[in-house]
Order: C-alpha cells, then sequence, then structure tokens
C-alpha cells in the first residue's frame, strides 16, 4: 500500500460503493423519469390552466420530509440498514405497478400517489444508506466517497429532465410509469449484493420508539458542532427557498427576455454541478469538510448578489456556473460533517433532526417569496438570501477549526445523551 494513503482507486474497489453507485444510478432514473413523467402528463390531463395540480406534485414530493424524515430516521437506526433499503425499494415498485393498473381501469389522479409513496419510503431508505456509509466506508475515504455520490446526483440535474421528457413524450404515462417500477426493483436486487447487516449486540431492555426519539434530540443538543450545522441550516434554507421560484421573474423582468431562456440558466448550473463534483472529489483530501462548505456558501452569496443585479444574459450564466459549481462543495461538506461527527447508530435520527429544519426553513420563504416579490425588487430579495448565507458562514465560525470528532464508543454515547 502506497505510503500517501488510500487513493480513489481504492474506494472504487469498495463493494459497498460500487453497489450503492449502481443502486443510486437505477434509482435516479427512476426518480427522474417519475418526476418529469408525472408532471408532463398532469399538465396534459389539465390542459395546463390548473396550477393547484401541478402543486399537489411538488406537495407529494416534499411533505414526506416533514411528516417523516425524524420517523424514518428513528427506524432506521433500529432496523437492519440493508433490509430496509431494499425493502423500501421493492414497496416503492409494487406501489408504481398498482399506480399503473389504476391509470389503466380507473382515474389519471391516482398518479399523485406514485410520488407520494416512493418519496415516503425514501424518508426509511436514505437514512439507512448514510448509516451504511459510516459502517463501509473508511474515514479517510468518507469524503471522496460522498463527493462521487453527490456527483451521480448533478449529473441527473441535467440528464433527468431530458430523460423524463423524452420517455414521456415517445412512450407515454404507462411506459415511464413501469421504467419507474423496473428501476426500484433492479435497484433492490443491486442492494441484495451488500455486505451483509451486522447482528446487532445486545444492549439490554429494547427502548420505546418515543425513547428513541428523544435520545436523537438530545444527542444533537448535546453535539456542539452538530447543533451550529443546524443554525447552519436554517440560514441556508431561508436563503435558498427566498430565490427558489423566482428563476423565471429573473429571466423575465431581470434580463428581458422569454422565459423558455430559463432553460440555459438551469443546464448551465447542472453543467456547473458536474463539473463541480469532479473538482471537489480532487480537494477532499487536501481541504476540510467546514473549509469547503464555507468556501461554498461564500462564493455562493457573492453569485448571488451579482445574479440579482445583472442585467445581461452572459454575466447572469457565470454567477450562475459558479453557484452551480461551488454547490457540491456545500452538499458533500454537509454530509461528511454528519458523518465524521455522529455515532452510526445515530446518524439516521441526526439526518432525521437536520434535514427537515433545512427543508421547514426553505418551504418557509419559498410560500413568502411571491408576496415578498410585489412589495420589494427582485434585487434586493437576492440581496437578502446572500444576507442569510453570509449569516450561516458566521453561525460556522466556531467549527472551522474544530478536527473531526471520533466515534465515541457506546456506553460512552449512551451516557452522554441517556
Amino acid at each position: 500500500m502506497s505510503t500517501k494513503g488510500p487513493g480513489m482507486g481504492e474506494l472504487l474497489k469498495n463493494r459497498f460503493v460500487q453497489v450503492i453507485l449502481l443502486s443510486g444510478l437505477l434509482l435516479q432514473v427512476g426518480i427522474w423519469v417519475r418526476n418529469f413523467s408525472i408532471l408532463l402528463f398532469v399538465v396534459d390531463q389539465t390542459g395546463g390552466e390548473n396550477s393547484r395540480a401541478v402543486s399537489l406534485i411538488s406537495v407529494a414530493e416534499f411533505a414526506p420530509i416533514f411528516i417523516f424524515s425524524f420517523i424514518g430516521g428513528t427506524f432506521a437506526d433500529r432496523w437492519k440498514p440493508k433490509r430496509t433499503m431494499i425493502w423500501c425499494d421493492v414497496l416503492s415498485a409494487v406501489s408504481v405497478f398498482v399506480v399503473l393498473l389504476t391509470l389503466i381501469f380507473g382515474s389519471w389522479k391516482a398518479i399523485f400517489f406514485a410520488t407520494l409513496v416512493s418519496a415516503v419510503l425514501s424518508q426509511f431508505s436514505q437514512p439507512s444508506g448514510m448509516r451504511l456509509f459510516k459502517i463501509h466506508v473508511p474515514e479517510s475515504l468518507m469524503q471522496a466517497g460522498m463527493s462521487i455520490y453527490q456527483t451521480m446526483f448533478a449529473l441527473f440535474m441535467v440528464l433527468g429532465p431530458i430523460l423524463g421528457t423524452f420517455v414521456y413524450q415517445h412512450f407515454g404515462i404507462h411506459t415511464a410509469i413501469a421504467i419507474m417500477g423496473v428501476a426500484f426493483l433492479l435497484s433492490a436486487a443491486v442492494l441484495v449484493m451488500l455486505p451483509a447487516d451486522e447482528e446487532q449486540e445486545d444492549r439490554g431492555p429494547r427502548t420505546s420508539i418515543r425513547e428513541e426519539m428523544a435520545a436523537g434530540f438530545r444527542y444533537v443538543l448535546s453535539n456542539r458542532l452538530l447543533t451550529i450545522l443546524g443554525g447552519c441550516f436554517l440560514a441556508a434554507g431561508l436563503a435558498i427557498g427566498l430565490i427558489q421560484p423566482l428563476g423565471v421573474f429573473l429571466v423575465t423582468e431581470q434580463l428581458g427576455l422569454p422565459k423558455e431562456n430559463l432553460q440555459w440558466l438551469m443546464t448551465v448550473s447542472g453543467v456547473a454541478m458536474i463539473a463541480g463534483g469532479g473538482v471537489t472529489v480532487g480537494l477532499s483530501k487536501k481541504l476540510q469538510p467546514q473549509l469547503m462548505l464555507a468556501i461554498g456558501m461564500a462564493v455562493s452569496a457573492v453569485m448571488m448578489v451579482v445574479t440579482g443585479y445583472s442585467t445581461v444574459l452572459w454575466l447572469t450564466l457565470v454567477a450562475q456556473f459558479f453557484s452551480g459549481l461551488v454547490l457540491p462543495a456545500i452538499q458533500i461538506g454537509i454530509n461528511t460533517m454528519i458523518l465524521q461527527n455522529t455515532s452510526a447508530s445515530y446518524v439516521g435520527r441526526v439526518n432525521g433532526i437536520l434535514s427537515p429544519m433545512f427543508m421547514g426553513a426553505m418551504v418557509l420563504t419559498m410560500s413568502a417569496s411571491g408576496e415578498l416579490k410585489t412589495h420589494v425588487s427582485l434585487s434586493a430579495i437576492y440581496m437578502t438570501a446572500a444576507i442569510l448565507f453570509v449569516i450561516g458562514i458566521i453561525v460556522m465560525t466556531p467549527i472551522y477549526k474544530m478536527k473531526p470528532a471520533a466515534e465515541l464508543p457506546q456506553e460512552q454515547v449512551q451516557e452522554k445523551v441517556g
């Protein structure tokens, strides 16, 4: 073995990494075919005039994050993670095929059920995957592993809409739903190749779900880094939610272009995310995750200001490119810090607390941004978002020099949160 330590070759030879990447690839195919096929199908069914029906797709996709994220994280810590992920994919496939039958013989409105069920099950599956990352990937390779994983997601940010639209337009909703179901089943089959779940050691009397949820909150509150990270999540969520719905107005009002030009902003951002994922993989062994997160947020804040005040397309595209370029650094920095500073037995619950915090803040400002735009300028809103990002950087100040916390022995964890 090289004296320089483990490298990318060793990471890609890791059986867990190979399996989880292949499973993730199949799931992304299913998810993006689902997202865009259902969106276009609902628009066609309603003549493009029922904004409430279209918005229900987003509700079905995001509502489970609030309702089931912490519950799913608690069960992910309690159940065997490999078995949990396999069953979630199988049940997602079953629900999809039930919806397909309903579409053929009944009402088209059952289509919302496909999104809702798979979104609920993902709240149990995703924290189980994070827990397996903690168990099977050496800490020296964790940040690089998360970089590759996030790069795959970035790739589908560009290819996913194209794939989903192509499938629906050429083959129709029935074939699209069938592809979704097959993708979930293939993912489940791939996950069978994961290393077997470890038998849990006897830790005395079995605690109740309620007690384990309470222990999860105490664990986060007792961990200074996780508490600070929660504050950063709030600030980032408020900032992103504020500008998320306003992209089309950026094109039509700020740049004075037809709304169709929004696709160029999204494409540039997606391509930049792919490039950013590759850059982050290369830097992952040289930068601490907290520094990576701070740099990403700082660049994003500057680009938000540029985007908000730019009145020419090329400058806005440049700002979008750099925003997309650093987004993987933000995502990877956050996930790596959570994994490095959380005991394996609490990974699910920590995710279940922090993720809804971010999503809740984002939805709060998303719901207010439209009304806010009627009273203040677009530039002022983007400036406010940039200030919120800066606040997030300031909140994180105490953790920039922190080193990853070694995982505590189980007895110490129980004592710390008990």
